[in-house]
């Protein structure tokens, strides 16, 4: 396009091309996360926006852009289009359709930063040259963060190293734009090729390829969705590859042709496959693992079944609410200014919560805590007392629970403890553990009322139809109350659901809501039950790679299959 049909008022703004990689959110580079952190509008393609969004500052303008083949380009433009939905754009109207460049540049306008996010590098994307290019020509400062490219990451998912210790030559294919005079020079060498092409298009290539000189027995791998969790890859020969992907039933998505990454070459270690596929042959890889817990409880953990290649999703199975009389909480808070306690014990993340809400309302924060001991039931509880400001006196140092609290708190001592009353804030549905061992103890307890707890609003119609349907891998359930809640809200999971529970009272709900526990966790600790979780899928897919069967997740057992009891 023309500089002189570029928007005005674009001085002192700035863009950044930024590479998000193949994928995978963990292979943004630390500056790639600083620019995102520091953008004020982002620019990018559906799914590159879901793997940098996160990253960015609350409040950021989103530019939404459409390169499949569905899209509304203007017809020979070749040329990405993006939808405005930038509230601050000077298009009036419904969201408009224009060229990529111009958009880019508009979105700069009146000095702001704008981060253009493109799939694996932008020194391999044609339409980010082009961009760059018009942002040079009308004087817009720009940047660019590389990124991991994906004919060199999803080869390194997929566990095809590009090169031995002979140091093989390596040549790069984009299959859509390849000349025959680029097939004929592949061709001619011997040493690996990665072409980027589409699924509906592997056998096409593999023909180019047998047809400029390469033998018909060359190792091939292909692998779709390269660097996610709904990565498959499929090792044959240049001969085999499309009669392997036709008996599998390897369709094209209907969008077009899924981009895939093949790697041809009797030194790409495709032979090697088995030892060297670290990334699919995590124990839960592709998992759809149900955990019904908030975003806020289940952070951790789901970082953790992401480590052991599971796709986890949150499903809220109660809800928090303020106390029905708040007069008893906000005594105990003044109480705890004017060194009424000894102790607070937090017993909950949600009881932390609770407290800190109620010291802002005041006009309180963390110093308020000075000459008072403080005790958490657990890690996560620490944690978010750490992040409060307040570093815990007391965390057990055996069971996280109520009663591994009081194995390691000290009966009170009228010598040494000046004040003999402890604050307790808790949910209105706490057992009595805690406040009778610490009664017993020689303690006074104010066992007060901080939140509520009731049952969550049903998930979407989706999630509900998943959950009975056999949707999900695996549930966590972390607690009887979420074995009851879920099943009160959502239904109860599929029969080849696997079942797993933190202990003994869980799994025993479990059973009497007719459902069949697959894992129970050596001890309650919900990272002690995932890692039982991954223990159990590790043991599945060695079972069936020992009897030769495919491994598949346990959502795609045929209807009908028997479970059995597996407890860990």
């Amino acid at each position: 396009m023309s500089p002189t049909t570029l928007p005005t008022g674009l001085e002192h703004g700035h863009v950044t091309f930024l590479g998000a990689g193949p994928g995978d959110p963990g292979l943004l580079t630390l500056r790639a996360v600083e620019a995102l952190a520091n953008a004020d509008v982002l620019v990018a393609e559906h799914e590159v926006l879901d793997v940098v969004r996160k990253h960015a500052r609350q409040g950021v303008a989103e530019v939404h852009t459409d390169t499949g083949p569905s899209s509304d380009a203007a017809p020979g433009t070749g040329t990405p289009q993006l939808a405005v939905v930038d509230g601050a754009s000077t298009t009036a109207g419904p969201p408009a359709v224009r060229d990529a460049a111009h958009l880019v540049m508009e979105a700069a306008r009146g000095g702001r930063r704008v981060v253009r996010a493109v799939s694996g590098d932008p020194g391999l994307d044609a339409y980010a040259a082009e961009e760059m290019l018009a942002c040079a020509a009308a004087g817009v400062p720009f940047e660019v963060v590389p990124g991991v490219a994906a004919a060199v990451g999803v080869p390194a998912y997929a566990g095809v190293p590009l090169r031995d210790a002979q140091g093989a030559d390596v040549r790069f294919v984009d299959a859509r734009t390849a000349s025959d005079r680029c097939w004929t020079e592949v061709g001619a060498s011997d040493g690996t090729v990665v072409v980027s092409t589409t699924l509906d298009a592997v056998g096409v290539a593999a023909g180019e390829l047998v047809s400029a000189g390469r033998k018909p027995d060359t190792p091939m791998t292909v692998t779709v969705a390269g660097t996610t969790t709904r990565q498959r890859t499929w090792t044959a020969t240049l001969g085999t590859i499309a009669q392997m992907l036709k008996q599998a039933k390897v369709l094209p998505s209907p969008e077009g042709g899924r981009p895939v990454i093949a790697v041809v070459g009797e030194r790409s270690a495709a032979a090697q496959r088995d030892q060297l596929s670290w990334f699919e042959s995590k124990p839960l890889f592709g998992w759809r693992v149900l955990v019904p817990r908030t975003k806020e409880q289940a952070a951790s953990l789901s970082d953790q079944l992401r480590s052991y290649g599971a796709v986890p999703h949150e499903v809220p199975t109660i809800a928090v609410e303020p106390p029905r009389t708040p007069q008893q909480m906000e005594r105990a808070v003044k109480g705890l200014v004017t060194g009424r306690y000894e102790w607070i014990a937090f017993t909950s993340v949600n009881a932390v919560k609770a407290v800190r809400e109620k010291f802002e309302e005041y006009g309180l924060d963390a110093r308020a805590f000075a000459g008072i001991k403080v005790a958490a039931v657990g890690e996560q509880t620490a944690k978010a007392l750490v992040a409060f400001g307040v570093k815990p006196d007391l965390v057990p140092s055996g069971e996280q629970s109520a009663a591994g609290l009081l194995e390691d708190w000290p009966p009170y001592d009228p010598v040494f403890d000046p004040i003999d009353r402890v604050f307790l804030p808790r949910a209105d549905i706490a057992t009595e553990t805690l406040v009778a061992g610490l009664i017993e103890l020689g303690w006074e307890v104010d066992d007060v009322t901080a939140y509520r707890t009731v049952r969550a609003s049903p998930p979407p119609a989706e999630t509900r139809e998943a959950i009975k349907g056999g949707g999900f891998d695996a549930v966590l359930f972390t607690s009887s109350s979420t074995v009851r809640n879920l099943v009160g809200i959502a239904g109860k999971p599929h029969n080849v659901t696997v079942i797993a529970c933190i202990g003994p009272a869980t799994a025993k709900t479990a059973e009497e809501h007719g459902l069949r526990v697959d894992v129970m966790a050596p001890e309650p600790s919900v990272h002690k039950l995932a890692e039982a979780l991954a223990d159990f899928g590790a043991a599945r897919r060695a079972a069936a790679l020992d009897a030769g069967d495919p491994v598949t997740r346990p959502s795609e057992r045929r209807p009908g299959a028997r479970r059995r009891r597996t407890t860990t």
